[in-house]
């Protein structure tokens, strides 16, 4: 209970990053999924499962408005879905990309109705702006992402409470050969998908972060979650370097 809880409301924070003051990138379905596997306790799994369907989600915009599958919300669920199978680890991915597919598509039809319900806030706004009322004006500011972000938390809710009573059964109705597919796709999507992202990153420029990268998990062997966590250090700190020079540059020039 207390998992499924912390899993709907990390599913309707994905909804209210993309939407909110601050963007920490939890509506992409890398982060959501890795996030959902340190809730149940399965951080590689989400990762390797949030991976694949960022591969999935790459380019995919709401451009005007327009529904796009909830590959994030997909990624959570298939990380709840997938931590309570038995099996490899191969098997828990292709599980989880099974169920996250599927679910990303059909949250999609949800999400006009979490756009429509919050005009019900806005006129309600439109009413305590001309009464110039600006607590009321604040709080459907805040409030009327709640109607968005439930239409996420609730699926995800029952779907992570039903998840190791329905594990079992999702597994005995996929046939064989259809899991061992979706584990040889779910094996070659991400070196495709790494493949196409070296074409478009200044590997030429950067190629020693490369080299890093390789030598901690080839000769070092650190898992990939300290990888990650090191890598974003790293980008800080390289950051924090590039941005603290240019004012120095500008002054002198000056």
């Amino acid at each position: 209970m207390f998992q499924a809880l912390l899993l709907a409301l990390w599913g309707a924070y994905c909804i209210f990053d993309v939407l909110g003051p601050n963007l920490f990138y939890s509506g992409r379905p890398l982060i959501a999924g890795t996030v959902a596997g340190l809730i149940v306790g399965e951080p590689t799994l989400g990762m390797a499962i949030g991976a694949t369907l960022e591969l999935t989600a790459l380019g995919v915009y709401t451009f005007g408005g327009a529904t796009t599958p909830d590959y994030q919300t997909g990624a959570i669920v298939g990380t709840a879905l997938a931590s309570g199978a038995a099996g490899s680890d191969a098997q828990q991915i292709a599980l989880g990309l099974t169920v996250g597919v599927p679910a990303a598509i059909l949250l999609a039809s949800l999400d006009p109705v979490g756009r429509f319900l919050p005009t019900f806030w806005i006129h309600r706004a439109d009413r305590y702006a001309a009464e110039g009322n600006s607590r009321g004006l604040t709080l459907m500011h805040w409030t009327a992402f709640l109607p968005w972000g439930l239409t996420r938390a609730i699926p995800t809710f029952l779907a992570a409470l039903a998840a190791q009573s329905t594990v079992r059964h999702v597994q005995e109705a996929i046939p064989e050969g259809f899991t061992r597919g979706m584990t040889l796709v779910g094996a070659l999507l991400p070196a495709v998908g790494f493949a196409m992202l070296l074409r478009i990153m200044p590997v030429r420029r950067y190629w020693y972060m490369l080299v890093i990268g390789f030598v901690m998990f080839a000769y070092l062997q650190v898992p990939l979650v300290g990888i990650a966590i090191f890598g974003v250090a790293l980008a800080a700190l390289f950051m924090h370097l590039k941005y603290s020079r240019e004012p120095q540059q500008e002054a002198a020039n000056v």
